[in-house]
């Protein structure tokens, strides 16, 4: 409960109709969730305007409203609130609504296309290890030191946001590790918290679908650092040639890490195989358990973020060391008889795809065959469909296009548009089953001893979308199903 003059401290107030010397229980977004005595924020969203829901709300028992456009009707008993803008607005009431949170807590946000969940789980785990109390906020799920809550978006809606890091705080957390989307920084969902830090992994080809084209997509992850304080600091992927660009503008103190390019923190790969990586980080030799170029980046990533919250070298490296991948990352398993290998992973962008198709073609022997299933969501970037195909084709032996999500679309049109991807002298090693389950077993069936089958695209996901219903799907387990029922 707050009272809403305390919340609205911030907030560009346009109008004002009614008393603002008013209570109120909770913060809604959601028209359906409202109840007696809570506030309801009408926000323009692209498929639905909250706007048009203000009678009902009223009708259920809100107090106040927030909006962008007051309403034709008032009534005398509501308290109305007309703001610039009511996604920004959203965010400074929500942090103001739950004590400022953020504020509480040394907050970091990573951003990039991919990464992003690797690093913040990695840094998750790095400083549970050295006994901090700390939050994170992910793709896979949420966490409060020990306790799990799912996670249904990348990056939650503000008031959700808002509520999870007030149980951070209240929880004692020192630290808050969260992936930052670029639907998240373009919807102000961010608005009003305080960051300590920013990271930036990379950018490549995603939500063209949502952002457009590739410039939208990179102003969009820029206003992230350029709002950034003068109290925090910036980190940025030097190898990525976008990464300047994202350190342009910001008022944050400039950190920079990489592979190949000279910078602050540098990392050299001296051995990458199937028992992980041997790298040289800060001048000290490390081994990992994690496999591939990409989590050569996420460990410099997390060593330099460790680094400017001031942990200590040698304690961090020792962590870091015996690390191991999140849900879904490059996640294995081997089949009993045939020592098949299964590899899952949540790739399902070309670039993460060739990043995981490199490493294992990388870490691999001369004799196995790679076998790649992969698909692409449906209502999502179409453009990068036949590009999906084109790598998976390139660096695979074998390939199963199959569904991943199809959300909306039908499975048969999205895969007739990768198929048109696939180069002529290729259309001999592809498959095409829609059914995923079906796609997989097909993979299983032609791979013989030793060999490797990569499922891409749904890593940890435990479900499959289709016209609008979440069947319950997860492609490890229907992988180690299929190695039993094949005798493999």
């Amino acid at each position: 409960m707050a009272i809403l003059k305390d919340i609205l401290y911030g907030v560009a107030l346009q109008q004002v109709v009614g008393s603002t010397d008013v209570q109120i229980n909770q913060l809604q977004l959601d028209s359906r969730k409202v109840a007696t005595g809570d506030c309801f924020i009408a926000v323009k969203g692209s498929a639905v305007d909250g706007h048009n829901f203000i009678a009902q709300c009223i009708n259920q028992g809100a107090r106040v409203i927030i909006c962008q456009s007051m309403p034709s009707t008032i009534d005398k008993n509501v308290t109305y609130i007309q703001v610039e803008n009511s996604h920004k607005a959203t965010g400074i009431l929500a942090s103001n609504f739950y004590g400022n949170p953020s504020a509480k807590m040394k907050v970091v946000g990573v951003t990039g296309t991919n990464g992003k969940t690797s690093t913040v789980t990695l840094l998750f785990r790095l400083f549970r290890a050295l006994g901090k109390n700390v939050g994170l906020l992910s793709t896979v799920q949420n966490q409060v030191n020990d306790e799990i809550i799912s996670s249904t978006h990348t990056t939650p809606d503000a008031i959700s946001l808002n509520k999870l890091m007030k149980q951070m705080a209240d929880a004692g957390c020192e630290y808050c590790f969260m992936e930052v989307s670029s639907h998240a920084i373009d919807q102000q969902r961010i608005e009003g918290l305080k960051f300590t830090g920013a990271v930036f992994t990379n950018i490549t080809h995603d939500h063209l679908d949502y952002h457009k084209t590739f410039e939208n997509y990179l102003r969009t992850k820029k206003r992230f650092f350029d709002e950034l304080p003068a109290t925090a600091f910036a980190l940025t992927n030097a190898d990525d040639r976008n990464g300047s660009v994202m350190m342009q503008n910001t008022k944050a103190k400039k950190h920079t890490y990489a592979l190949k390019t000279p910078s602050e923190f540098k990392t050299k790969i001296i051995e990458n195989d199937v028992t992980g990586l041997m790298l040289e980080m800060d001048g000290i030799e490390v081994h990992t358990r994690l496999i591939g170029e990409f989590n050569a980046y996420n460990l410099t990533a997390v060593y330099a973020i460790a680094r400017l919250l001031e942990t200590d070298k040698e304690e961090c490296l020792r962590i870091l060391s015996a690390l191991t991948p999140p849900e879904g990352r490059f996640d294995q398993l081997i089949s009993e008889k045939g020592k098949i290998v299964g590899i899952v992973d949540y790739a399902h962008t070309p670039d993460a795809l060739k990043n995981v198709l490199q490493t294992i073609n990388a870490i691999r022997g001369n004799n196995e065959t790679l076998f790649t299933v992969v698909g692409c969501g449906g209502d999502r970037d179409a453009a990068k469909r036949p590009v999906m195909a084109e790598i998976a084709c390139r660096l695979s032996d074998k390939v199963v296009l199959t569904s991943d999500n199809p959300r909306s679309e039908e499975p048969g049109e999205i895969l007739k548009q990768m198929y048109e991807g696939v180069p002529v002298t290729d259309k001999r090693k592809v498959l095409t089953i829609p059914e995923r389950k079906e796609a997989i077993r097909a993979a299983c069936m032609m791979a013989d001893k030793g060999d490797i089958i990569l499922l891409a695209g749904k890593g940890h996901e435990k479900y499959q979308e289709i016209k609008g219903t979440k069947y319950p799907f997860d492609d490890k387990k229907v992988l180690q199903e299929m190695f039993v029922e094949l005798g493999k």
